[in-house]
Parts: C-alpha cells; sequence; structure tokens
C-alpha cells in the first residue's frame, strides 16, 4: 500500500520519462511568453529605462561617457598606420590629429610638397584663438555674475561696498566684443 497518492503532475511527469521526453513540462502552464531579443555585438538597445550594448560578448551597461572614453583614451595601435604608439608625443598628436606622431610629420610634409601647410597652419591658429576667446569669454561671464558686495581687506576685515556695475550692460559689451574679436578671425588675412 502506497503512503502518498500520485498527482496528476507526477503521473504526466513519469509518462514523458517513460517516453522519452525528460525536457517536456508535465504541468498545464498558463500565462504568456516573453518576446525574446536577440542582440550582436556592439548593438545598443534599451531595456526597463536603461541602456545595454554587447562588449567582447558580455551584456554591459551603455552610458552616455562611453563615446568620450573612446575620444579620451590613446589605443594601442595607431588607426592611420597601424603602428605601435607608445612614442613620447603619441599621445598628445592622437588628442588633436587622432594619428601617431609619424603619421602627422608625413601629413604635414605631404601639406608643404602641396603648398597647403601655411593655409592648414593659420586654420591651426585660427581655432585655437577661438577656444582661447571661448574660455575668456566664459571667465569673465562668470567673474561678472560673481557675489561681490563684500571685500576682505589686507588685515582680513571684512568691507563692504556699495554701488556696483550695470551687470546687464557689461555681459552686452563682452558678447559683442567676443562677436567682433569671431568675426575678425574668420575673414581672411592678407
Amino acid at each position: 500500500m502506497l503512503k502518498k497518492e500520485f498527482k496528476r503532475k507526477d503521473v504526466e511527469r513519469m509518462r514523458n520519462l517513460i517516453k522519452g521526453k525528460s525536457g517536456e513540462s508535465s504541468e498545464l502552464q498558463i500565462g504568456y511568453n516573453t518576446k525574446k531579443e536577440s542582440h550582436k555585438e556592439g548593438d545598443i538597445w534599451e531595456e526597463n529605462g536603461k541602456k545595454w550594448t554587447i562588449k567582447d560578448g558580455i551584456k554591459q551597461t551603455y552610458t552616455k561617457l562611453d563615446e568620450i572614453k573612446k575620444e579620451a583614451i590613446l589605443p594601442l595601435f595607431c588607426p592611420s598606420c597601424k603602428s605601435l604608439m607608445k612614442k613620447r608625443n603619441d599621445s598628445k598628436m592622437y588628442k588633436i590629429h587622432k594619428m601617431c606622431f609619424d603619421c602627422v610629420i608625413e601629413m604635414e610634409n605631404k601639406l608643404k610638397i602641396e603648398g597647403k601647410y601655411k593655409e592648414y597652419e593659420q586654420n591651426i591658429l585660427i581655432n585655437n584663438a577661438k577656444d582661447m576667446v571661448e574660455d575668456f569669454e566664459t571667465y569673465l561671464l562668470e567673474a561678472l555674475n560673481t557675489s561681490n558686495n563684500q571685500y576682505v581687506s589686507e588685515h582680513g576685515e571684512v568691507e563692504r561696498w556699495k554701488g556696483g556695475v550695470n551687470k546687464e550692460k557689461l555681459e552686452k559689451e563682452i558678447k559683442e566684443a567676443v562677436s567682433d574679436f569671431k568675426e575678425k578671425l574668420n575673414t581672411p588675412q592678407k
């Protein structure tokens, strides 16, 4: 006499084992099937409000900074000539030109031979000047918007000054001067 009564799922499980269908379900399941998405290397997708990607066969989260990391990290090999980037100036040249120092020298040499080096050099100087002007504009606008109603003297005393400057007028003048300077940079030099 059996101490335990067999349930329907136990009988189904035995039938499946006897028939050689060991992986089949022994119960009736009710529900829905989830849609399976297959992703390949490098795909980017969103799941539950989070971005994912596959790198080297591993599922990883994808952040906004991933593109910036690619730009900032020095690769092992030069993208242009495929040589090892281990020389002293390679990292500096990669940040500017996205190639190794030797490739930059070759490129500049070709430009000199073609007679385009002066224009190339001028463009580099103009772009550097534009960046410096933008940095200076940001500095001036931040300094203008900082609180300047009290100062500490050389003796350590806090002095409260009255008056001030017309911030709107000064901000307008700064922006006009910067735009005039940028316009002068964009006009061709004779």
